[in-house]
C-alpha cells in the first residue's frame, strides 16, 4: 500500500485533501436528514467521471461495480440494533467512505491500514479488509443473537415466563432483518465477482480475494440461517411446553368430571318429585340407602377407573417433575 493519510474531516477539507494527497482514506459521516435539493456528494468532493449521483444518497440499495481501476460499493453493516448502508468509492489514489451514523467496519479498517502492505490497492484494501469487516458485523450479530436464543431455551425449561415469547419474537424478527439485508448484497456481489473473474483482464490476485470474499459471505449467511432455525426451534419448544401444561389442566378437569358428574346426576335424580320417590319409599332410611349407597358405589367405581388407567399417577409424576 502506498504511504498515505487516514483522516476524518468535513466535506470542504476532504475536497482539498483529495486534490493533493497521494493516497487518502476519507470517512464522511452525513446527518440523517439530507435536503433533497442538495448537490450530490461526489460533486461537492470534486470527484468527476461516471454517474455518481447515488454516492451518499439516503435509501440507496446495495450495489457492486468495477469500472476499470475503480470500484463502487454500497455495503450493509450492523451497528447495534441498526443496519446501515455504507457507500464506498475506491480508486488507486482514494478510498472514500460515506455513511450515516457510526460505522463499525471503519474502526477495524483504519486499525489494519498501518499493518497491511498490499500491492494491489483496490482489491486488498476494499475486498480483503472493508468487505470482510462489513461481513464480520453480521457474523458477530448472528452469533450474539444465537447465544441469546440458546439461553432463552434453557430458561424456558427451568421456568416458563410470558416475556420469553416477546424476547424470542424480537430475536426472530432481528434474524429476518439480518437475512433480508445481507441476501441482496450477496446476490449483487456474486454476480459482479463471477462476471469479473471470467474476464482475462481481471488480475489473479483480485480473483483470489473475490473468491475469499464470496466464501466468507456464504459462511455468514449460514450463521444467520442457523439463527433463524434456532429461533423457530425455540418457538416450537415454547409451544410444546404450553401444550403440555394445557394437557395437564385438561387431565385434571377429566378427573374432576369423572368423580362429580355421576354424583351430580344422582343428586339431581333423587331431588325430583317422582311418584316412586314420594309414594313408594316408606321411610327416610329406605330413601337414604339407595341415595347414599349409589353415590358411594359410583365414587369407588370412578376411583377404580382412574387407578386402572394410571391417569392419577401420570399427573402425580408430572407435578414431581415440575417441582424438580
Amino acid at each position: 500500500m502506498p504511504d498515505g493519510t487516514v483522516t476524518r474531516t468535513d466535506v470542504s477539507e476532504a475536497r482539498e485533501r483529495l486534490a493533493v494527497s497521494d493516497f487518502l482514506l476519507v470517512d464522511v459521516q452525513l446527518p440523517d436528514g439530507t435536503p433533497p435539493d442538495e448537490q450530490h456528494l461526489a460533486r461537492r468532493l470534486g470527484i468527476e467521471g461516471g454517474n455518481l449521483s447515488w454516492f451518499g444518497r439516503a435509501g440507496e440499495p446495495v450495489r457492486a461495480d468495477f469500472l476499470g481501476d475503480s470500484a463502487n460499493f454500497v455495503v450493509p453493516s450492523v451497528d447495534g440494533n441498526r443496519i446501515t448502508h455504507i457507500h464506498a468509492l475506491v480508486t488507486e489514489r482514494h478510498l472514500i467512505i460515506v455513511h450515516r451514523g457510526p460505522a463499525a467496519p471503519l474502526d477495524s479498517l483504519t486499525a489494519q491500514l498501518g499493518q497491511e502492505r498490499p500491492a494491489d490497492t483496490v482489491a486488498v484494501l476494499f475486498l480483503f479488509l472493508f468487505l470482510q469487516e462489513a461481513l464480520e458485523t453480521f457474523r458477530r450479530a448472528a452469533i450474539h443473537d444465537l447465544l441469546m436464543v440458546e439461553d432463552l431455551e434453557d430458561d424456558m425449561f427451568d421456568k416458563r415466563r410470558p416475556e420469553q415469547v416477546y424476547w424470542l419474537a424480537q430475536l426472530r424478527r432481528r434474524a429476518a432483518r439480518l437475512h433480508h439485508s445481507l441476501l441482496p448484497y450477496l446476490q449483487v456481489t456474486d454476480e459482479i465477482f463471477t462476471r469479473r473473474m471470467l474476464s482475462r483482464s481481471f488480475p489473479e490476485q483480485r480473483q483470489q480475494f473475490a473468491r475469499e470474499s464470496q466464501h466468507a459471505a456464504r459462511l455468514v449467511l449460514t450463521d444467520i440461517e442457523s439463527l433463524q432455525d434456532a429461533a423457530r426451534r425455540a418457538f416450537a419448544g415454547y409451544a410444546s411446553l404450553v401444550s403440555g401444561e394445557q394437557n395437564g389442566v385438561i387431565n385434571r378437569l377429566a378427573i374432576v368430571s369423572t368423580i362429580f358428574l355421576p354424583l351430580s346426576f344422582l343428586t339431581g335424580y333423587f331431588g325430583m318429585n317422582f311418584t316412586y320417590l314420594t309414594d313408594e319409599l316408606e321411610s327416610r332410611a329406605v330413601f337414604w340407602m339407595p341415595a347414599v349407597g349409589l353415590q358411594v358405589c359410583v365414587l369407588f367405581g370412578a376411583l377404580f377407573v382412574l387407578r386402572r388407567t394410571h391417569l392419577w399417577r401420570r399427573l402425580r409424576d408430572e407435578d414431581g417433575m415440575e417441582d424438580r
